[in-house]
C-alpha cells in the first residue's frame, strides 16, 4: 500500500486521471492559481506536495518559480518527471525527505483529503511548518463538508438513496465514504468544515492569513465564466466559503 493513501483511494487515482481532472474543472484550477499568483513572492522555492502528475507545479514553473513535486503515487511521479521543468520524487506528505527551513512555499493541495485522523493531519502540517523558512507560505487545500450535498443537488445523485446515506455521513461526521466504489461519487476522504482547517493550520503553529471557498457558489451551476466573477466576489465574505467544493487555506509560518 502508498504510504499516506488509503488502499481505495490509491485504487480511485490509478483509475482517474486527477490532471485531466482539473483540465476539465477550469475553474477549481484557474482559481487555485490565481490564489497562488496573489500571495506567492517572486522567483520562491516551492514545494508541492501532493501535486500529482503536475498540472501546479508546470504552471509554477512557468512562472519562474523553483518547484519540486512530491507525491505519494510512483506512477505520478513518473508522468511528472516527463515535463521536465521541475523536480519530482515519491514521498510521504507526514515525513518529507526536505530539509528544514529549505523552501518559500509548500503547497498541500490533496494531502489533507485523504489523512481521513487529526494527528496524521497535523503531522503532515507540522512537516510543512519545518521545511518552511521563517516567513513562508503554506496553502492547504480542503473538501468542504457540502460538497457532496450541492454537488448531489448539481448532478441529481441526491435522487440514489446510496448516495443519500453518504451525504448524511459527510455532514455529520465529514468521514467521506464510497462503498460501493462508484467512480464519480469520489473515494475514502475527511471534508473540512473552514473552522476545521483554520483550527488545524493554527494548531501546527501557522497563522492564517485568508481561508477562502476556491471554487464560489457559482459551481453548481457549471462553469461559465460568471462562476469565476461570483467566486472573486465571494472571498471578502468567508461565510460565504461553506459553498464552495473545496477550501484554500492560507498559513504564514511566524
Amino acid at each position: 500500500m502508498t504510504p499516506g493513501l488509503p488502499p481505495e483511494a490509491e485504487a480511485h487515482y490509478r483509475l482517474v486521471d486527477e490532471s485531466e481532472r482539473l483540465e476539465r474543472h477550469r475553474l477549481e484550477r484557474v482559481r487555485t492559481q490565481h490564489v497562488l499568483a496573489r500571495w506567492l513572492p517572486e522567483a520562491a522555492d516551492v514545494l508541492d506536495v501532493g501535486g500529482a502528475t503536475g498540472i501546479h507545479a508546470r504552471w509554477l514553473a512557468e512562472q519562474g518559480h523553483r518547484v519540486t513535486l512530491i507525491d505519494a503515487l510512483p506512477e505520478h511521479v513518473e508522468r511528472a518527471l516527463e515535463d521536465g521543468t521541475y523536480a519530482a520524487a515519491v514521498g510521504d506528505a507526514r515525513a518529507l525527505d526536505v530539509a528544514d527551513e529549505a523552501v518559500d512555499a509548500l503547497l498541500l493541495l490533496g494531502p489533507l483529503y485523504h489523512l481521513v485522523e487529526r494527528d496524521d493531519r497535523l503531522r503532515a502540517l507540522g512537516e510543512a511548518r519545518r521545511v518552511l523558512r521563517p516567513g513562508g507560505l503554506l496553502f492547504a487545500g480542503a473538501v468542504g463538508y457540502t460538497a457532496s450535498l450541492l454537488g448531489g443537488v448539481a448532478e441529481g445523485t441526491l435522487l440514489d438513496e446510496r448516495f443519500v446515506d453518504i451525504v448524511r455521513q459527510d455532514l455529520a461526521t465529514g468521514q467521506h465514504r464510497n462503498p460501493d466504489e462508484v467512480p464519480e461519487w469520489f473515494t475514502t476522504t475527511f471534508f473540512h468544515r473552514p473552522e476545521e482547517l483554520r483550527d488545524e493550520l493554527e494548531a501546527a503553529g501557522f497563522a492564517v492569513e485568508a481561508l477562502i471557498g476556491v471554487e464560489g457558489p457559482g459551481w453548481i451551476v457549471g462553469e461559465p465564466e460568471a462562476s469565476l466573477v461570483a467566486a472573486e466576489l465571494a472571498d471578502a465574505h468567508p461565510e460565504l466559503a461553506v459553498l464552495s467544493a473545496h477550501l484554500l487555506a492560507v498559513g504564514r509560518r511566524p
